[in-house]
Order: structure tokens, then sequence, then C-alpha cells
């Protein structure tokens, strides 16, 4: 399958300067870099729908705690100033 991109031309520099680093064709670089892009969303994805079902799940048992005590939490943990 042919498919044709258009890349401006400091991400082309930068495909070819890759390519040329690993001794590789420019075709297969790029292939790889989009199979590896694709696959990461792909993970990522069904990461997030996991998180977001285990949170329902923990909603649902009863398993949960006020927004307060939680933006607290944050708050400390990644010294932000806490706001009422």
């Amino acid at each position: 399958m042919t498919i044709v991109v258009t890349l401006s031309p400091e991400l082309e520099a930068l495909l070819r300067e890759r390519a040329t680093q690993q001794g590789q064709d420019v075709g297969f670089i790029a292939s790889e870099l989009l199979t590896a892009a694709l696959r990461w969303e792909e993970q990522d994805l069904k990461e997030a729908i996991s998180g977001i079902q285990r949170g329902l799940d923990d909603f649902e048992a009863g398993q949960f705690r006020a927004f307060q005590d939680f933006a607290e939490e944050q708050g400390y943990r990644y010294n932000l100033p806490i706001t009422s």
C-alpha cells in the first residue's frame, strides 16, 4: 500500500537524519515510527478506559471520598495553594 504524506522541511530533515543514523531506509524508519506511535496510542486508550472503569466500580461499591478531601491531599502532595 502506498500513502503519500507531506512533511514540513524540518520534519523531513529529522526523519532523514534518523534514517542515516540508523543506517536504514527513510521509508522503513517512517513506518517504524508510525507503528510505535499507533501502538502507544492504542495502549494509552486501553489504560484510560481501564482506569475509568475501576473508578466507576469503586464508586458503585461505595468506595469514594469527598472531593474536598481529594483536593486537599493533592494540594499537600504537589505543594499547591489550598483554596476553599
